[in-house]
């Protein structure tokens, strides 16, 4: 009896006599040549089927994962457009769409005729401030009584300015005052309060301003000696100038600036220039927990 080869190949088999086989094999064979290539194309489908969903399920997974970055990053300070204010296409953007207040055709047209037609000029600042008066006013939280001024034994060289507030004035009132008075010193340390050199002040109104270099460089220089810090008990405070020159107009120039702020910001009651004490003001008195502290000028 023949033993065919399971692997053996069609071709082979052709030349064999047909009665080597036995009826068994005729009827049940062993392996089918025919079977073999269907097979591998269900296996290459399936395992396509597979892949396929495996990339689908990726692809899912990543969509997800990029939807949640984005909306986590939505909730950031980042602009419309996606884009941080800090990053430079941000900044670049925002530089372009500021308005450039430099180049304002109304202002500079009020500019230009404030000295040949003030009365023109006048008007059209009025005009302008009513149409633009919710941008630039806004509630006064001082006090409506005029701040008292008085004046007892003042020296330039060595005094005492004492204030008297309606209220223990808070931080950003102090913070206020001192910047006020920072500048203060700073305009008289300079120079720039020399009532000697009023060239424009005194110049006629009618007339083109003009300033005279050479009369500026010959007056009497003044300048603001030193100042101390800003002392405060309670709802009173005091510091000491050493304005060296007799100049009034550095005086006139901190009343103004001080009745501006009890009228807007702070209400002052007075301010008294001179004198080594003033009301309740205890010189004993340096702790922080009774109301007493210094603020740097």
């Amino acid at each position: 009896m023949f033993i065919l080869h399971p692997c053996a190949h069609l071709l082979h088999l052709r030349h064999l006599p047909q009665s080597t086989f036995s009826r068994q094999y005729n009827l049940l064979p062993p392996f089918s040549i025919h079977t073999l290539p269907l097979q591998i194309r269900r296996i290459q489908s399936k395992t396509s089927l597979c892949i396929s969903r495996a990339s689908r399920r990726e692809s899912r997974k990543a969509q997800n994962l990029q939807t949640q970055i984005e909306e986590n990053s939505g909730d950031g300070d980042v602009d419309d457009d996606g884009e941080d204010a800090f990053s430079p296409r941000g900044r670049f953007r925002e530089r372009g769409e500021e308005k450039d207040f430099d180049r304002d055709p109304e202002f500079a047209e009020i500019l230009g005729s404030c000295l040949d037609d003030p009365e023109k000029a006048r008007s059209k600042m009025e005009d302008r401030l009513r149409k633009k008066r919710n941008k630039i006013l806004h509630t006064k939280t001082g006090s409506a009584i005029p701040m008292n001024v008085k004046f007892n034994n003042f020296e330039f060289s060595n005094s005492y300015i004492w204030f008297e507030f309606y209220n223990v004035p808070l931080e950003k009132d102090i913070t206020l005052i001192c910047n006020t008075i920072r500048s203060w010193y700073i305009v008289g340390r300079l120079g720039g309060c020399n009532s000697m050199n009023m060239q424009l002040s005194q110049s006629p109104l009618d007339k083109r301003p003009s300033y005279d270099a050479i009369q500026g460089a010959n007056a009497t220089p003044t300048t603001f000696y030193n100042i101390g810090d800003l002392e405060i008990q309670d709802n009173f405070a005091r510091i000491w100038v050493d304005i060296g020159t007799s100049e009034p107009l550095l005086l006139d120039i901190l009343i103004n600036a001080l009745t501006q702020i009890s009228s807007d910001n702070v209400g002052i009651k007075q301010v008294v220039f001179g004198g080594s004490e003033f009301e309740s003001w205890r010189e004993d008195l340096t702790s922080e927990d009774a109301g007493y502290s210094v603020h740097k000028i």
